[in-house]
């Protein structure tokens, strides 16, 4: 059954106080469509936990950057609705820029200096985007529980923060990347990939399992950890590396030395699509 859509906030709002009324939870996903099995699996997820799911479809045109091309982005909202239909979403909220954003606004949210590095420091302005319509949003659909994707670290790691901050009574669950059977981490952007460049990027997964096996045999030096990763996907044909970190897992700082809870987190461009993953490579 195919979920509706509904595109005001006053629409989605009526919705989700007649479910309150019937003491069911809200299960939350936020998207901007192009959606795939990896969102799927966060439906699934929602849906596991609560008595109805939404599912926000909006190109956030804030969190774009000037040489980002916000009218390419694909959209596929009829694709789209039959993905969340049999995923189990119950309703999909799919605004226009216009209602999102009335004219005149001034308000946004800035993260710090969570989001001023690995992402952040290639996409300025990315992360306040995403934490401002994703408050907007929360505010919007008034969720119990909203799901993302572990595949994009730092992005869950701001908006978890932004919740404890700003008091926002949302839980926050972060769900295990989906991978495609040779290891690539699902995303939209792999639609973008030329077959030569599809054949290749599963050695960036590759590259971070190699660098999790050599902190585990005993590899403590950041640098030398990093410098392994960066060789690996360097020697990727075509790769061009934007960053390969290892970085503390909560503060999304860098590290001189394996002995905390750490993440290693890559982003590279194959051909000229970027594609981002990560690996915890201490617990």
């Amino acid at each position: 059954m195919l979920p509706p859509i509904v595109t005001t906030i006053a629409e989605v709002r009526r919705v989700v106080a007649d479910v309150r009324a019937t003491d069911r939870t809200i299960g939350f996903v936020p998207t901007m469509g192009a959606l795939h099995e990896g969102h799927a699996a966060l439906v699934r997820a929602a849906r596991a936990r609560s008595g109805f799911v939404v599912v926000s479809i909006f190109v956030n045109p804030l969190q774009f950057g000037p040489k980002e091309d916000f009218a390419k982005y694909p959209r596929t909202l009829e694709a789209d609705q039959k993905l969340c239909g049999y995923a189990g979403a119950d309703l999909i909220f799919a605004p226009g820029v216009e209602e999102m954003y009335p004219a005149n606004a001034v308000t946004f949210v800035d993260v710090g200096k969570l989001g001023d590095h690995l992402c952040g420091a290639t996409r300025p302005g990315h992360f306040r985007g995403v934490c401002t319509v994703v408050l907007k949003l929360f505010n919007i659909v008034q969720p119990d529980t909203a799901h993302f994707g572990a595949k994009d670290y730092q992005q869950a790691r701001i908006l978890s923060q932004m919740v404890r901050d700003l008091n926002v009574p949302v839980e926050v669950s972060v769900e295990s990347t989906v991978r495609e059977p040779d290891g690539l981490a699902l995303s939209s952007r792999n639609r973008y990939l030329s077959a030569a460049d599809r054949a290749l990027a599963p050695r960036i997964q590759q590259s971070l399992q190699a660098v999790r096996l050599r902190a585990l045999a005993g590899e403590i030096d950041v640098a030398r950890l990093e410098s392994s990763i960066g060789a690996e996907l360097s020697a990727i044909p075509g790769a061009r590396v934007d960053y390969a970190r290892v970085v503390d897992a909560e503060s999304l700082q860098p590290l001189m030395r394996l002995d905390r809870p750490a993440v290693a987190a890559v982003a590279v461009f194959l051909g000229t699509t970027r594609l981002i993953d990560n690996i915890t490579i201490l617990s």
